[in-house]
């Protein structure tokens, strides 16, 4: 999964209803570009290189996985969608106007693309929003803040800030409400990266497998007869110990907590990898040691092809999973598909297939997911 990059766009349009254009365009940067961390208050400000309407002007702190082209690719299109016909005449009226101000510390210099922006010190309208939201973001190639250069800028125009504030879109999907959520699926289905990005986006508290730590998953990769009882018992007890320890850290009933995987993982292996009278010693366990922990709220099962699922393993690189036969992800849903068909979970169920979706490097696609998620 690619990281976050931080980056700063800045809003403008002195045509129409001003204020409802930005607002779009700032609807837009959500669902095209990424999460918004901070958006500064609305500035009035006189037109600048000719003669028109006071444009209404912002600033936007973003969290995105796009390359700053692909940025201003998005910026360009989302202009475009709003209306926007660019000049190659000079400065005009427009509805809508979005600069890339900054992408992280890049440096850069290109036909079509110059970062930092490199008008930001000569505009009061870009550096007053922007010192408002974070005064010491840094210019590497001038040496200087934001708030240091919305003092040294030789642009004295007179902005009014607005008594209003744009709406950060994040506040209508409201996945808070869930309380508890629980993301499950085969090997390769994408769990904890989901668990990831939700928890990071919705401020939630995350709980991940700790696989990492069992040293018998890659010895039962190599012989699987042999090792299947002590790695089930394994990963039964140090669930039942992380969920246990969670539950009681995390207020469940106000906290925000999403989890990758639930406590039923453990039957639908284990009844996969055990023999029989392994299997019903294993489950006399699992029901005297989850009597008391708590379920969650929101079930959600990510179906993924087999293909998909090789090629994702094959994509993450563990040593130990190179060798999983697709045979043995067949068994693991359709162990996970009686499962989910006998009435058990004791939780509402979301099931998301996601064989056409990538939310990993599609925001679009992720905000599917997380609209599915707010329909239960």
């Amino acid at each position: 999964m690619d990281p976050l990059q931080n980056i700063y766009v800045g809003l403008g349009s002195n045509q129409g209803h001003r204020f409802d254009w930005l607002q779009k365009a700032t609807d837009l940067l959500f669902e095209e570009v990424g999460r918004l961390v901070k958006i500064s208050g609305v500035y009035q400000s006189p037109a600048m290189g000719f003669a028109g309407e006071d444009f209404y002007n912002a600033v936007a702190h973003i969290e995105t996985r796009l390359s700053p082209q692909e940025v201003l690719e998005h910026l360009l299109s989302i202009e475009n969608k709003l209306g926007r016909v660019r000049s190659v005449n000079g400065y005009s009226a427009r509805c809508i106007d979005l600069d890339l101000l900054f992408y992280q510390q890049v440096v850069l210099d290109t036909k079509t693309l110059t970062l930092p922006h490199p008008q930001i010190q000569n505009r009061r309208f870009v550096l007053e929003p922007l010192a408002e939201i974070y005064p010491n973001l840094r210019h590497e190639p001038l040496k200087a803040t934001a708030q240091e250069l919305l003092a040294q800028t030789t642009d004295q125009s007179s902005l009014t800030k607005l008594a209003k504030w744009l709406r950060n879109p994040i506040k209508d999907l409201d996945l808070a409400r869930l309380k508890y959520i629980a993301i499950e699926g085969n090997i390769g289905a994408g769990k904890t990266s989901l668990a990831r990005m939700l928890a990071h986006d919705f401020n939630g508290k995350l709980i991940l497998e700790r696989f990492k730590d069992n040293a018998f998953l890659p010895e039962f990769y190599k012989d699987a007869d042999r090792f299947a009882f002590p790695l089930e018992m394994s990963f039964l007890a140090d669930r039942y110990q992380q969920l246990v320890e969670q539950s009681t850290q995390y207020d469940l009933f106000r906290d925000l907590v999403i989890a990758d995987y639930d406590r039923f993982k453990s039957l639908i292996f284990a009844k996969i990898t055990l023999s029989e009278p392994e299997f019903t010693l294993y489950q006399k366990f699992f029901h005297l040691m989850h009597r008391e922990v708590p379920r969650p709220n929101l079930y959600v099962y990510l179906a993924q092809s087999t293909d998909r699922l090789l090629d994702n393993i094959q994509k993450r690189g563990r040593d130990y999973e190179q060798s999983i036969a697709p045979e043995y992800l067949q068994q693991i849903h359709a162990g996970y598909q009686t499962y989910l068909n006998s009435g058990e979970i004791g939780s509402p169920l979301c099931r998301i297939d996601i064989t056409d979706l990538d939310f990993v490097h599609n925001r679009k696609d992720y905000l599917i997911v997380v609209r599915r998620l707010l329909a239960h």
